[in-house]
């Protein structure tokens, strides 16, 4: 009898722009090699650090005195992760209001690299280069856990924020071959087309993202929104077998057919 993996902590974040009709998000796409959501094309995010909740990064976490450490942690990690695998740092100088320009970030990207190698952590950026995290930025967005029969499980904090008008995406080379920036119906009209792969929680987040008008609009509807915990599952009804969510989970989709032996294969 196999156990069931626990829920890992992670976070990711959406980072959107204006653009027209509506709004843009940042997606990147994962190397067909790594282990997990290989060629999917995902929001940035990633694993939370145990560093990421270390209390001496509290002085420079924005809003920080509202948080406690756990919450304080997933919001440092999906700043991180953001930063490491698109270059975009949501982040002040100590004790200013604006965000990071796009020539303070470039001295910055060194950092990138020895974060994603685990050599230094956010605490050691945010001391040695004097700055604040601008976490004040991120709005909760929705909680995803990786289903009972995966591997590998993640609890995940999904945060929506608007990113820096003039610093530029670039993702990291390494476990993400791509990054675009896409409206929520372009990228779903790619995954009706089968042009790319999107997981379930990425497609569902999408489809609440594009009842948006504007980034604006989709930062507001967030915080309106109560936050449930999300964990899919699968049932079987009438001979088919669906890949399911909680009806009051906030969704307009709530079910997708799957085939019968993934939840096997993935045992």
């Amino acid at each position: 009898m196999s156990t069931v993996p626990i829920p890992l902590p992670a976070a990711t974040v959406l980072l959107l722009r204006p653009a027209v009709p509506k709004l843009q998000v940042l997606m990147v796409v994962r190397h067909e090699q790594i282990d997990f959501a290989s060629g999917a094309l995902v929001f940035p995010g990633g694993k939370v650090d145990p560093a990421d909740g270390d209390p001496l990064l509290a002085p420079h976490v924005c809003g920080a005195g509202t948080l406690d450490n756990p919450e304080r942690a997933f919001r440092v990690a999906a700043i991180r992760e953001a930063f490491e695998e698109s270059g975009v740092l949501l982040a002040r100088e100590r004790g200013a209001t604006d965000t990071l320009s796009a020539t303070r970030l470039k001295e910055l990207f060194p950092w990138r690299e020895r974060l994603a190698a685990g050599k230094l952590n956010m605490l050691d950026l945010v001391t040695r280069e004097n700055l604040d995290l601008a976490t004040d930025l991120l709005v909760d967005y929705s909680r995803w856990v990786t289903p009972a029969f995966m591997p590998k499980r993640f609890d995940t904090c999904f945060f929506l924020a608007c990113a820096p008008a003039d610093q530029i995406a670039v993702h990291d080379g390494g476990e993400l071959v791509d990054s675009v920036w896409l409206s929520p119906s372009a990228a779903l009209e790619d995954l009706a087309a089968k042009r790319r792969t999107i997981l379930f929680p990425t497609r569902l987040n999408l489809m609440m993202l594009d009842e948006s008008c504007s980034v604006d609009d989709a930062l507001n509807a967030a915080r309106a929104r109560p936050i449930k915990s999300v964990e899919p599952r699968i049932v079987e009804r009438d001979g088919a077998h669906w890949l399911t969510i909680d009806r009051d989970a906030g969704y307009a989709l709530t079910e997708i057919p799957v085939d019968p032996n993934t939840h096997k294969r993935n045992r």
